[in-house]
């Protein structure tokens, strides 16, 4: 059954996911809202929300380190997972300068991030602390790209118009919002339920399961826009969604969720994990910054990265580094 549960799940998030963020767009431009405006907020957080959901429900579930691995392994399985498969399909070019705001603000909250975990537990202080970030973040840039434009404005546009649409009528979007939030719900506790199970079966720890199963799952909506993205010519809109993405999993959701429930740092997350996530992190700065080119040879080697990271957490970070 705990197979089955993940399974159940993993195809929930990605089909509710999908179907929230489209019903929620559709709500959004009925409403008169612009395009950049739902491309910095709605798009974000819709492909965050399995990551926020499943966060809470292992908080409050008591497992904050399932929640905590989530977050930490979907940053990493964004960066070095889906750009991988983006860029094998279509090389990756970010516009210069398009997001180079957002790669500071990622760079400083990944920072930040990092420091809370130093401190053993990310407390409700700590929490707060790291959504005011956000908030602030939101704000400014909504005000700068509102009044300058500019290709950073381009890019969230660029995003909304990747979204599927829905036929226009009020009871098909009001369905497929609330059906995609209910199913979102429902997927992340299933995850949740069997993650906690297999744990428990195989004697691993609850951190390891969500940096590894629990994080894929998460990052499936993440990986299918990107992909379809790619498929369609705009393989630079992934590395919007990566950097959206993971901003939002560290301030937004590793915020609300410290805000709820303390999330306690295992060893093993301290010492390598949060490593990892910050070294994925500094990889794309010469994408964000400069502009350079994720070639396909370059996508292979951050998939191989990827399963590397994943073989380590199979054999055990421990063994494997003292094999290595």
């Amino acid at each position: 059954m705990m197979y089955l549960k993940v399974a159940i799940g993993f195809v929930l998030l990605l089909v509710a996911a999908e179907f929230m963020v489209r019903g929620a767009v559709a709500l959004a431009k009925k409403f008169g809202v612009s395009p950049l405006v739902i491309g910095m907020t709605i798009v974000a957080i819709g492909t965050s929300a399995p990551e926020l959901v499943v966060g809470l429900q292992a908080g409050l579930a008591g497992a904050p380190g399932l929640a905590l691995g989530n977050i930490v392994g979907s940053n990493i399985a964004n960066v070095l997972l889906i750009l991988g498969a983006a860029g094998l399909i279509a090389p990756i070019v970010s516009k210069h300068g398009a997001l180079l705001r957002d790669a500071v603000v990622l760079i400083g909250g990944s920072i930040l991030f990092a420091f809370f975990c130093m401190q053993g537990e990310i407390g409700p202080m700590s929490g707060a602390t790291l959504v005011a970030g956000l908030a602030i973040f939101l704000y400014l840039s909504y005000k700068r790209e509102n009044m300058e434009g500019g290709a950073d404005a381009e890019l969230h546009v660029e995003e909304v118009e990747e979204v599927g649409d829905l036929p226009d009528n009020m009871f098909i979007v009001w369905a497929a919002l609330l059906g995609g939030m209910a199913g979102i719900i429902y997927g992340a506790d299933l995850l949740v339920e069997g993650g906690v199970d297999i744990a428990r079966n195989f004697g691993v720890s609850e951190e390891v399961i969500g940096l590894t199963l629990v994080a894929l799952g998460t990052s499936l909506p993440e990986l299918a826009a990107s992909v379809v993205a790619a498929l369609r010519g705009h393989a630079d809109v992934a590395i919007g969604n990566v950097v959206g993405s993971n901003m939002f999993n560290i301030l937004g959701i590793g915020g609300v969720v410290a805000m709820v429930t303390p999330l306690p740092v295992s060893n093993q997350i301290m010492t390598f994990d949060l490593w990892v996530m910050l070294g994925a992190t500094a990889i794309m700065l010469p994408i964000l910054i400069w502009g350079w080119r994720l070639s396909r040879p370059a996508a292979t080697l951050f998939l191989a990265l990827y399963v590397g990271y994943i073989a380590m957490q199979a054999i055990g970070v421990e063994q494997a580094l003292a094999a290595f």
